[in-house]
């Protein structure tokens, strides 16, 4: 049989015959660490109803995220197709709107400009494509009514990927990730209607906690559809940051540890008690579930309910108050967030189906979060004429026998260099770099002896190697996003990294206004150039430009182009770089920050950045020369390395002082890095 036919066959006969079809609840947490809960090994995090869940069902332990970030991840789970042939590989951010979009005085503004009120819509993420089948869809045609609630990450206003549009009948919550790093925004959308809350206004508290307003939201469709089948994806945003909790929460935590505060400086607000607040915002959460619990019993609905908790990605790093040693949330696991070690992607996974799944059962199953379609579909007799990467569990949650069988689990991951990682049986292989060279050697572990990823044993084992290559290479198809692709050589001339045919290259002329860097009358390119925003590339290759002049360039915000310093100089240092890829191979930039964005300095290059808070803001710098500097004006080389050698790559490959890097002082209360050059 096919793998294809497989797939139906167990589809077909995993689930018992049921008066009715079974509800299904599928919760997904945010950056919520493998060990982070009660049942999963926490001694400081109180998760009751959580524990109870895991006391009724069955908890997998070798369980994985389908990304180690949280858009791809969302994409995988909703789709059943891993990020080798996901539609959404990494996070990327589309412009924010001053008003609706169809209203043609509706202005674009810049990625993380927040947008004004009353009318501003966050823009969100790249979005799914029309017609996408996803869990919701094939649900729907199954007589479900489907509804999702807390951050979608998949498609923002004027998109195709919209969640009413993908087949969820009724939607409340973020679209956009970036409004959802703050529990007390301004709006939130219920079916494409942008909700206003009054009381809020992004601070650090206001009158409405939007996570309390999904658990409503959850509840009510629970009470409204309690006569037919239904499906809900509860997306809470808890417990990625920004720190925000309610009072009567975080008083359950206030003074049992020692608990600095976190004063800003990594990212998102500052909070007065960071540890008990991180806290708080799981136990709030885990009210939530019991809050969902309590109804499903109340109207009897309990015992014919199937509900499956993971999380989107391993526990976060060092960032926005969050402390990775005292929380241990990846259980000793190597790496974290936005890495594809262990600790980057191993999630709890709980199923819990009274009467049907095991009470107080364990599996060591390997599974990943594209497991969950089909396995959705194999509970409730329902099906799908899409290909999915994912098998049906149905057979193992039940105990009637074993899963549709496959050779291992694949990721691929676009930011810090381009990654790679594929599990067969006890062995992980990882490849970094992967954008330079796609070719780049594989780390090898044995995770049945060294779970924490500790000795690379590559060498010792070719034909391992040999099979996780080939595995690899067959796992993935290229994507049409030019940026989600490995391979791309570190060379000056414009075509080694950029196709060329379809991309539209525009050329420094400077006949415009210098200060504002995206006037059409600056480049060469016609204004009316109908290329898509990825084909975007600006290129100022003249030794004598100064662009910007001597007061500067306005904020630069790409909109997911490129920009190719060859040579010149981009002045600015009050002004920031968003939302794109810049290479500087010769000549300088000087801006206060980079946010989000991809950086490769090369040649010799220079990168200055002036700001004193947080100049590297959710970006990579990839130092690819021996005379490239990244030079930080407003951190010493103690600071620059404390706050953000996590943030730099070396060819690839993570910045390890004397290793492949130097951070020094500058002399004047500054900081160089550079690359170290071997002896």
């Amino acid at each position: 049989m096919t793998v294809f036919a497989l797939f139906f066959a167990s589809v077909l006969v995993a689930a018992p015959e049921v008066d009715q079809k079974p509800n299904v609840i599928v919760i997904m947490t945010d950056d919520l660490g493998v060990a982070e809960l009660g049942c999963t090994g926490s001694t400081k995090i109180r998760t009751p109803h959580i524990d109870a869940l895991r006391e009724q069902g069955m908890l997998f332990t070798n369980a994985y995220s389908g990304s180690t970030v949280c858009a791809p991840s969302r994409c995988t789970l909703l789709t059943g197709k891993h990020t080798g042939h996901a539609q959404i590989r990494d996070n990327g951010e589309s412009p924010n709107f001053s008003g609706p979009p169809e209203d043609p005085a509706t202005k674009k503004l810049g990625g993380w400009t927040v947008p004004p009120e009353p009318n501003g819509l966050w823009g969100g993420q790249r979005g799914l494509e029309a017609g996408t089948e996803t869990i919701a869809r094939a649900l729907q045609r199954s007589g479900y009514a489907t509804c999702g609630i807390g951050k979608w990450g998949l498609g923002g206003p004027g998109s195709t990927g919209l969640p009413n549009d993908q087949g969820f009948d009724h939607w409340f919550g973020y679209l956009c990730q970036r409004n959802a790093h703050n529990y007390y925004p301004t709006y939130l959308v219920r079916n494409k209607e942008r909700v206003g809350l009054d009381g809020n206004d992004r601070g650090f508290t206001g009158k409405q906690y939007a996570t309390d307003l999904m658990a409503d939201e959850a509840v009510d469709f629970i009470q409204s559809h309690a006569d037919e089948p239904f499906f809900i994806y509860f997306a809470t945003p808890v417990p990625h940051l920004a720190l925000q909790v309610p009072d009567d929460s975080l008083a359950e935590y206030s003074g049992q540890w020692v608990d600095p505060p976190y004063e800003g400086g990594r990212g998102y607000l500052a909070h007065p008690e960071p540890r008990a607040a991180y806290a708080a915002m799981v136990t709030r959460f885990d009210r939530d579930v019991g809050r969902m619990v309590d109804t499903l019993r109340e109207l009897d609905l309990w015992d014919n309910t199937v509900i499956l908790l993971t999380s989107d990605n391993g526990s976060t790093f060092d960032l926005g108050g969050y402390d990775p040693e005292f929380f241990d949330g990846t259980g000793g696991l190597r790496g974290a967030k936005t890495y594809l070690y262990e600790g980057g992607i191993r999630v709890p996974f709980i199923a819990t189906w009274p009467g049907h799944i095991a009470a107080d059962s364990t599996s060591d199953e390997l599974i990943g979060n594209w497991d969950i379609f089909p396995t959705v579909l194999g509970l409730t007799h329902s099906t799908t004429q899409a290909e999915l990467d994912g098998v049906n569990l149905a057979p193992v949650l039940l105990g009637t026998g074993e899963p549709t069988e496959r050779e291992g689990l694949y990721w691929e991951f676009h930011s810090r260099g381009g990654m790679q990682a594929a599990r067969l049986g006890d062995w992980k292989g990882l490849r970094l770099g992967a954008h330079a060279d796609a070719n780049a050697p594989l780390e090898l572990y044995n995770l049945a002896s060294d779970p924490n990823e500790t000795t690379n044993v590559a060498a010792e084992h070719p034909d391992i190697v040999q099979k996780m290559n080939t595995f690899m290479a067959q796992s993935r198809t290229p994507s049409p996003v030019r940026t989600w692709n490995f391979g791309v050589k570190a060379r000056r001339d414009i075509g080694s990294f950029v196709d060329v045919d379809s991309a539209e290259i525009r050329r420094w002329r400077g006949k415009g206004d210098e200060r504002q860097f995206l006037d059409p009358d600056n480049w060469s390119a016609p204004k009316d150039a109908e290329k898509g925003r990825d084909a975007r590339v600006y290129v100022i290759a003249n030794d004598a430009t100064v662009v910007g002049g001597p007061n500067g360039c306005e904020a630069i915000d790409v909109d997911g182009g490129m920009v190719i310093v060859q040579g010149g100089q981009i002045t600015g240092n009050g002004r920031g770089f968003s939302n794109g890829h810049l290479r500087i191979d010769g000549g300088s930039v000087s801006r206060q920050f980079v946010r989000n964005a991809q950086i490769v300095l090369a040649g010799d290059g220079v990168l200055r950045l002036y700001g004193g808070a947080n100049p590297i803001n959710r970006s990579m710098i990839d130092l690819q020369s021996d005379e490239a500097r990244l030079e930080l004006v407003g951190e010493s080389a103690a600071d620059a390395t404390r706050e953000h050698l996590s943030k730099v790559t070396v060819r690839g490959e993570p910045a390890v002082l004397t290793e492949n890097i130097i951070v020094e002082d500058d002399g004047r209360g500054g900081s160089v890095l550079r690359v170290q050059v071997a002896e």
